[in-house]
């Protein structure tokens, strides 16, 4: 009988490359939100992929960025703590110059890995949008660049060749238990989640200076036949707020009817959803609103 493997596999990388494009079309659900938006994901995000004899841990991870808020700084210390958690990192990057010249950002990573005795995986995702000689341009320049694992092209958006990736994953991991029961899939709290989901609807429906500065907290989650949810919608400006409520409401009604969709789709159950929009200013670097928000551990 062949020994159960199970570990800890963390996705890091830059803002928008398709970390949680990824973690999601692995587990087949929607854990991580996703927008066109960068940073788009705050904290680490755990999702759990089972097989027959194995059990991963997916860690989802803010991108890498320089910080101006405290709530940036938060998001690159949560995404960095993780490389000495896991038993392998997946590096994500994406194609971005027909030279394959290595981002700065992604140099910047790289750096940070030199220290890392974790094997690291690169997966350069949107391999559907690069030409293959430009595909293996980038291939040489970041093997010359770092000593990685293994370096797969993989597209996460239609699933192209990440069964490669999984089956380098499934290769490293140790000897284990498995840590949660097969059919659990994340270890994020529903209230979490359908947080996530209300501000993964107004980051892609609100204007570019308004989603950082936006915050959801679950106010009612009441379950029964219908489930009954309640949320509020924290902004920073008086101005940004007319706009999320938009006209007549119009704004609020549509984040609220796309987010609703979400729900009932994960939670397999009819959802009531009432929302409110705040302003608290300034709350991106503010101790307490950090806290009380879940971006900052209780003291």
């Amino acid at each position: 009988m062949n020994a159960f493997h199970s570990g800890f596999v963390t996705i890091i990388g830059r803002p928008n490359v398709g970390k949680s494009t990824l973690m999601n079309h692995f587990i087949g659900e929607k854990i991580s939100i996703v927008t066109s938006k960068p940073q788009t994901t705050r904290n680490k995000i755990r999702s759990i992929l089972t097989g027959a004899d194995y059990q991963i841990i997916f860690i989802d991870t803010p991108g890498l960025h320089t910080p101006k808020t405290k709530l940036g700084s938060f998001m690159v210390r949560s995404a960095l703590n993780t490389l000495s958690e896991v038993d392998a990192v997946v590096l994500m990057v994406e194609p971005k110059s027909k030279t394959g010249k290595i981002h700065e950002g992604d140099q910047a990573i790289l750096d940070k890995l030199a220290k890392v005795k974790t094997p690291v995986f690169l997966a350069i995702n949107k391999t559907d949008k690069v030409a293959k000689p430009e595909l293996l341009t980038m291939i040489d320049r970041y093997s010359q660049a770092y000593t990685f694992k293994e370096i797969i092209p993989i597209s996460a958006l239609t699933g192209d060749n990440t069964p490669a990736l999984l089956t380098a994953l499934r290769g490293v991991l140790p000897a284990g238990p498995r840590y949660f029961p097969e059919d659990q899939i994340t270890d994020q709290p529903e209230r979490q989640i359908t947080a996530e989901i209300i501000r993964e609807k107004a980051l892609t429906f609100l204007q570019e200076e308004i989603p950082h500065g936006v915050a959801v907290e679950i106010t009612q989650f009441k379950e029964g036949r219908t489930i009954s949810i309640g949320a509020t919608i924290f902004c920073e400006r008086d101005s940004h707020k007319a706009i999320i409520i938009g006209k007549q409401g119009a704004m609020l009604k549509r984040i609220g009817q796309a987010a609703r969709r979400d729900m009932e789709a994960l939670l397999g159950a009819h959802v009531f959803l009432e929302l409110w929009v705040k302003v608290k200013k300034n709350w991106r670097d503010n101790d307490f609103l950090l806290r009380n928000f879940g971006f900052l551990p209780d003291i």
